[in-house]
Formats: structure tokens, C-alpha cells, sequence
């Protein structure tokens, strides 16, 4: 059974920095690739960050670029979003998702096409404001 589960939520002030965390069970992280989603209130979800470990291909969403970073540990089997130099417009519930088995994506396809993904957990909240 494919299980996500996020952690790493919270308050912080414009200018700050917060690390969600992605704790991945019943889906191998070495074959296949995950992601980080959000979603704000009345928009719709759009990829944030997908990684694919296998060759360290990596897709960030331009509104993020130069300021978050997807990592993976291998020996917890977990996917970090460090997220840096926050602004409101980065408030929303975070997700990280992952492809139905079977189902093929590259890095830059799952970040595009979020509602394609199979497996979610249940999302975090980030909210920036000061």
C-alpha cells in the first residue's frame, strides 16, 4: 500500500524558510519519480518540485526557482522540500504525490499535470505572513 506522509507546516514570516518533509512507504523512490504540489484556496494545484533519483533529474515551477530545493534521503526514504526566502504567495497546503504503479512520468511532466498523479498525502499547511 502506497502511503505519503508530510510533515514540516507551519506560520513563518516573509523573508523566512521552512522544510516540509515527505516520509514515502510502499513505493520504491529509486525507480520512480515524486513531487511536491500546492494548492491555495479557490486555485488549483500546480507542481512545485518533482525529482526523479534514479538519474537526480530535477523540475522546479518558475515562481520557485532559485528559492526551494527538492532532496531525497535514501536510508529514511524521504523527500525534503527546503523552501527559503518565503513569500505570501507561496501560502497554501503543500502535497507531495507520486504516480499510480504503471505509470510513467518524467520530472517535467508530473509537475505539469498534478491531477495525473495517483497517490497523495494528506497535504500540509504553510502559511507566510507576518
Amino acid at each position: 500500500q502506497v502511503q505519503l506522509v508530510e510533515s514540516g507546516g507551519g506560520l513563518v514570516q516573509p523573508g523566512g524558510s521552512l522544510r516540509l518533509s515527505c516520509t514515502v512507504s510502499g513505493f520504491s523512490l529509486d525507480y520512480n519519480p515524486i513531487g511536491w504540489f500546492r494548492q491555495a484556496p479557490g486555485k488549483e494545484r500546480e507542481g512545485v518540485s518533482c525529482l526523479m533519483s534514479s538519474d537526480g533529474n530535477t523540475k522546479y515551477a518558475d515562481s520557485v526557482k532559485g528559492r526551494f530545493t527538492i532532496s531525497r534521503d535514501k536510508a529514511e526514504n524521504t523527500v525534503y522540500l527546503q523552501m527559503n526566502s518565503l513569500k505570501p504567495e507561496d501560502t497554501a497546503v503543500y502535497y507531495c504525490g507520486v504516480p499510480r504503479r504503471g505509470d510513467y512520468f518524467s520530472v517535467q511532466a508530473m509537475c505539469s499535470r498534478p491531477f495525473d498523479m495517483g497517490h497523495w498525502g494528506k497535504g500540509v499547511l504553510v502559511t507566510v505572513s507576518s
